[in-house]
């Protein structure tokens, strides 16, 4: 389909219901975030206990990567996305009925999982959406998902300051965007699997492990970011901790504004060189906050690194779905593998090299991989290159079959 006209009514409807999966997660994931404290004062748990507790859901989800690509090229992102949204809205409340220790790490661990699957399949479905567009529409289902983010952040903020249980407030969003979410299944969009024509398991390709590359220098610099953005304003720069508070509000706010209008600006320029552009906007937001160390710049300079970053994972995304020769689940389960793996790793790098010398320096590590991002994102221009490559070796394939009567 062109890029200049609209859409058929189903695809345009399939935008939409796999927009509402986005969005869903978003509320869904926010609301246990906004509940964490309560939990870990319900349960006693020491600080060290608790994050503990916490990496059982990091595990879930890495081993759902996998499995959850196996399955996409075998039945379908449809099918997929629309169990494990049910599965993920049916275990939101689990953590929060775990008596102890263990049972809430495999509580986590559960919800991880289902985490991750919904994760892998509802972008494999967005992919496919934006093959039938035409043209660059990824960046907005991310984008929904941060404004999903933020109304769960909302809602749980007030039901924390009215005193009420996390239990019913937990047991009450789950409900909401499951009946949402299971609404939206009939409007996905049907996607044939691959299962036959491709291997479900495979060593990743170099087009692979480059752009997953890039993926992990947007992911690390996210994790660093958040996890630490707020501490270097509030204890090494002395401010108080509303401002620090603000200071990561605006660097998300950064992120959700790039990523509602990140679809026209890769549309314009192409995926390659927005993420180039966004890795310079990167180096030098980061730069600015480490070389001119005062708050007010500090935070533009976060936003900076916000807005850099924010289309790069979707745009990943997109250019791993249209690799060709291997299922666009596998091939994203296995960015989302290296994509997560980065978040999660960034914030202990660190803390770890803020140990050795100052928590400025170890945030330096984003200006680093803010310029391999810069560096690496041609990339994305190669795979969509071999995307076009392997259809016209194909096209040309069926053209020297001998056609039967």
């Amino acid at each position: 389909m062109s890029s200049n006209q609209k859409p058929p009514p189903h695809v345009f409807h399939a935008r939409l219901a796999a927009g509402t999966l986005f969005f869903a997660n978003g509320v869904g994931l926010a609301t246990w975030a906004t509940r964490i404290p309560a939990v870990q004062q319900d349960l006693h748990l020491s600080p060290g206990h608790f994050g503990l507790a916490l990496w059982g859901m990091a595990a879930g989800a890495i081993v759902a990567f996998p499995f959850t690509g196996w399955l996409i090229s075998r039945f379908g992102s449809r099918i997929v996305s629309t169990v494990v949204s049910f599965l993920f809205c049916l275990f939101l409340p689990l953590p929060v009925l775990a008596p102890n220790l263990i049972l809430l790490w495999l509580a986590l661990f559960v919800l991880g999982m289902c985490n991750g699957a919904m994760d892998v399949s509802m972008n494999a479905q967005a992919v496919s959406i934006e093959e039938e567009y035409g043209r660059p529409i990824i960046t907005s289902f991310h984008g929904l998902w941060s404004i999903g983010s933020i109304v769960g952040s909302a809602i749980g903020s007030v039901m924390a300051a009215q005193n009420i249980h996390q239990l019913p407030h937990v047991l009450i969003i789950a409900c909401i965007i499951m009946v949402v979410s299971i609404c939206s299944w009939r409007w996905l969009l049907t996607v044939s699997p691959t299962g036959t024509n491709h291997p479900a398991f495979a060593l990743p390709s170099k087009a692979l492990i480059g752009i997953g590359i890039v993926a992990l220098c947007a992911a690390v610099s996210e994790g660093a970011i958040s996890d630490w953005g707020a501490i270097y304003l509030h204890q090494s720069l002395g401010t108080t901790a509303a401002f620090a508070a603000a200071g990561f509000a605006i660097f998300s706010g950064a992120m959700t504004v790039a990523r509602l209008t990140g679809d026209k600006i890769s549309h314009h320029l192409g995926a390659a060189k927005t993420v180039r552009i966004g890795g310079i906007i990167s180096t030098l937001g980061i730069a600015l906050a480490l070389f001119v160390p005062n708050p007010i710049t500090v935070v533009i300079g976060f936003a900076g690194v916000g807005l850099g970053i924010a289309c790069s994972i979707p745009l990943v995304f997109s250019a791993a779905g249209r690799l060709p020769n291997i299922s666009s689940g596998v091939a994203l389960a296995g960015v989302a593998t290296m994509s997560y793996g980065g978040f999660l790793a960034g914030p202990p790098l660190i803390g770890g090299i803020a140990e050795i010398f100052t928590l400025r320096g170890a945030l330096g590590i984003i200006l680093l991989l803010s310029i391999l991002m810069t560096v690496l994102a041609y990339t994305l221009d190669h795979s969509a290159r071999a995307k076009k490559g392997a259809a016209a070796a194909n096209e040309q394939a069926e053209a020297t079959i001998p056609q039967g009567k």
